[in-house]
């Protein structure tokens, strides 16, 4: 039987508390321990969104238990609309906030009692990582500072977390202390306070990935849309050429969502969504 249970974090650092979920396979008897899977969204993503609570049902009937994180300055309120509606915290968030978020997930998984799941119930020997766009450039991150991570999953990664703004956008920005950037699907003006370039200026080398990728110990299987509107493809080749064994999927046809969107009406996974969740298994299974 399948089995999904929501549980809440407070943020260590922040105190904000974000909001996480676990769908796996039950049985009457004792536990059955199961690799895990741990699912970060991107930029202005949520762990709701669209078809992504689908990919729970998936991966549980693969033998995983799959968990997945709003990201605690992501904009979603902890019981409230599901969407995007505190602009606030999402204009104080930055990549500490979120590689910190991420940790204290895993943290809480290997704490008896920090999670409603079951500790019989997972094999945490085997904790895989996929991250989404931005996400995939954190779970990235993570693996290079986490030897939890048994193998990482990147879907239409960024190659790079460095902020591309110019000098000239970075010296304005600092004198007004915020800047705005549309949300194409809900019209609204979010926010981005200037702290989010002096975090990564404090702690760049933790998010630098044109050094981290390389060495990461970890199987890296890279999976991108060849037409991706929104991470150009040659993201996912400098990832490569950065790491020459990870294993490269090109989905062909597979803008960034691949097939999803938000909301997601239909009872199924997306055609290509579902491609790319079963090679992903599979990736996971081979490095069980």
């Amino acid at each position: 039987m399948l089995t999904t249970v929501e549980f809440v974090l407070k943020g260590t650092g922040h105190g904000r508390p974000f909001a996480a979920d676990a769908t796996y396979q039950s049985t009457a008897g004792a536990p059955v321990a199961r690799p895990v899977v741990v699912f970060v969204h991107g930029f202005k993503g949520f762990k709701d969104w669209g078809h992504f609570p689908l990919l729970g049902r998936f991966f549980a009937e693969q033998g995983f238990v799959f968990v997945k994180l709003n990201l605690s300055h992501n904009g979603v309120v902890v019981g409230g609309t599901g969407d995007l509606e505190d602009l606030e915290a999402f204009g104080h968030n930055n990549f500490s906030h979120e590689l910190n978020d991420l940790g204290q997930l895993l943290d809480a998984l290997h704490a008896p009692g920090a999670t409603p799941l079951p500790a019989a119930a997972l094999d945490l020997s085997r904790i895989y990582l996929i991250g989404h766009s931005r996400g995939g450039g954190l779970v990235l991150a993570k693996a290079a500072e986490d030897p939890r991570i048994r193998a990482v999953a990147t879907w239409a990664a960024v190659a790079t977390l460095s902020p591309p703004w110019a000098p000239e956008v970075l010296d304005q920005w600092q004198r007004v202390g915020v800047i705005h950037i549309p949300n194409a699907r809900t019209g609204q003006q979010l926010p981005l306070y200037y702290q989010i370039a002096e975090d990564y200026r404090a702690h760049q080398p933790r998010f630098d990935l044109v050094a981290l990728v390389p060495q990461l110990r970890q199987p890296l299987l890279i999976v991108h849309g060849d037409p991706d509107e929104t991470v150009p493809l040659r993201a996912a080749e400098e990832l490569l050429a950065r790491k020459p064994d990870a294993e490269l999927l090109i989905v062909p046809e597979a803008g960034h969502q691949f097939g999803g969107r938000h909301p997601w009406p239909e009872a199924e996974l997306p055609p290509l969504a579902r491609l790319v969740a079963e090679r992903t298994a599979v990736f996971f299974q081979q490095h069980a």
